[in-house]
Parts: structure tokens; sequence; C-alpha cells
């Protein structure tokens, strides 16, 4: 599994696709009222802290006021206000329509220039950027739905500048199926069980589940060229402190590869 020659086949990985996009088409309001509620939170807060301090820390990085991130699998929006506020040009790409829209209504409802932050359609594995176009990719609960995740590693490296950085946050939610209808998964409580079901069975579609994560990211970023990779397993403990109605039983952890000049 750790070869860069990861295989599935296309009629599956199309299937899954299209799974996962009719799921997050039915979760699209819900999830857009708990990212909003999310980044009217003290977690917002904790977020922007880690992550701004993150890009400060890279050299390459930190002189610039205004980065061009592309967040991949931008969901509701909620990267694109974090960052907008920062300052810097965001742009989010999502399979799924619905999100899309719901992304960009977030940024109307906050006000952010539209010109430097928005929202398009685009597939994670295969994104219709040129080479080198980003100082920074940044994406959230997204790898772990990838039929090919490899593929979109080699491709989030390909269009990142010469010291650029990769920034994933991620977990073992497929391991950790069984806690979709657990009293502790507070952030799923209110989806009804026939979602729950839908999600539990994309999750066994998937051939990442049966990865030991993040140790297979670390392995497979530095194959593909990254000249740093540093993972954090105790990111998710600083961010979700409370056990409110943002909090999974999961953990999650943090990657950050640096692609050298």
């Amino acid at each position: 599994m750790g070869e860069l020659h990861y295989i599935a086949f296309e009629d599956e990985a199309d299937n899954i696709k299209e799974k996962v996009e009719s799921y997050w088409t039915k979760r699209a309001e819900g999830f857009f009222e708990l990212r909003h509620d999310e980044i009217e939170s003290e977690k917002a807060k904790r977020w922007t802290s880690e992550i701004d301090a993150l890009l400060k820390s890279y050299p390459a990085l930190a002189d610039k006021k205004n980065l061009n991130i592309l967040d991949v699998g931008c969901g509701a929006g909620f990267f694109e206000i974090i960052l907008g506020r920062l300052g810097h040009k965001v742009t989010g790409v999502d399979l799924t329509e619905d999100m899309i829209n719901k992304a960009n209504e977030m940024i109307r409802i906050y006000g952010l220039d539209a010109d430097k932050v928005k929202a398009r359609m685009g597939d994670a594995e295969s994104l219709d950027f040129d080479s080198e176009t980003f100082d920074v990719i940044i994406s959230r609960n997204l790898t772990w739905t990838l039929p090919h995740p490899i593929e979109a590693y080699k491709d989030w490296y390909r269009i990142l500048k010469k010291g650029g950085l990769l920034i994933n946050f991620d977990a073992e939610y497929a391991k950790g199926a069984h806690n979709l209808k657990s009293p502790e998964n507070l952030a799923h409580k209110d989806i009804d069980d026939a979602l729950k079901d839908e999600c539990h069975d994309i999750y066994h579609m998937l051939t990442i589940s049966m990865l030991d994560r993040p140790d297979w990211d670390l392995r497979i970023l530095k194959e593909i060229g990254f000249t740093e990779v540093v993972i954090d397993e105790t990111f998710g403990d600083r961010i979700f402190k409370e056990r409110d109605e943002f909090y999974i039983p999961d953990k999650m952890f943090s990657i950050k590869a640096y692609k050298g000049r």
C-alpha cells in the first residue's frame, strides 16, 4: 500500500465519488449551519491562531502578507472566512455543487471581497490549475474520502510553488465508523440514522480506511518529493477542547509538508 502506484478501478472510484457527492449534497444545509456556528465560536479563534502561527514559521511564507491559498474540499467555506480575514487570497474547491453554493453564501455573509475569496467546483484528485500556482494548500477532513489519495497528493505537490506548504487536517474516520452513532459523537447527533448508515457504507468502500495514518501519509509525501513533513497528533486536542456540538471522538491530526525550493 505504500507504493506510489496506488490502484483503484476507475468505475469503482467513480462510484465512490458519486456516493460522496450525494451524501454531502444531503448534508449541505446542516453542514452550513454547523460551520457558521463554528466561525462564531472560540474554535475559530484557535484555528486562526494555529494556522497563522504555522504560516509565519516558514521563511518563504513569513514575509508575504497576501498568500495565494487553495482550500481543497472547502465544504461550506470555513477556511475561506478565517484565512480571508487574515488578508490572504483564498480559492476553495469542492466536488459538491451545493457545498460550493453554501461556501459562496458564507463568503457573502461575512462581507469578504469576492475577487479575493471565492469557491468553485473542483476534483481534489485532478485540479485544473497550472503548476506552481499556490503558496499554500490547506485541507480539512477530505483525504480520508478519496479513492486515489496518492494521486491527490501528487497533484497538490504539482500546483504548489517551490517553497510552498501543504497543511492537511484529517483523522482516521473510517476506522472509527462505529462512532457515528455514539452518544459522544456530538457533531453528528442531529443527522438521521439513514444518513449515518450511508456515511458508514462510504467509509468501507475506501482503501485508505485500511492504511495506518498518519504514518502512511508521512511516507508517501516524502516519496512524492516534499523535503520536510511534520505530523502533529495532538492538534485536535488543542482545537476541540470542549465536548460540544463540534466534538467528534476520532482524533484529528495535522500534517504539514514543505516543497523545497
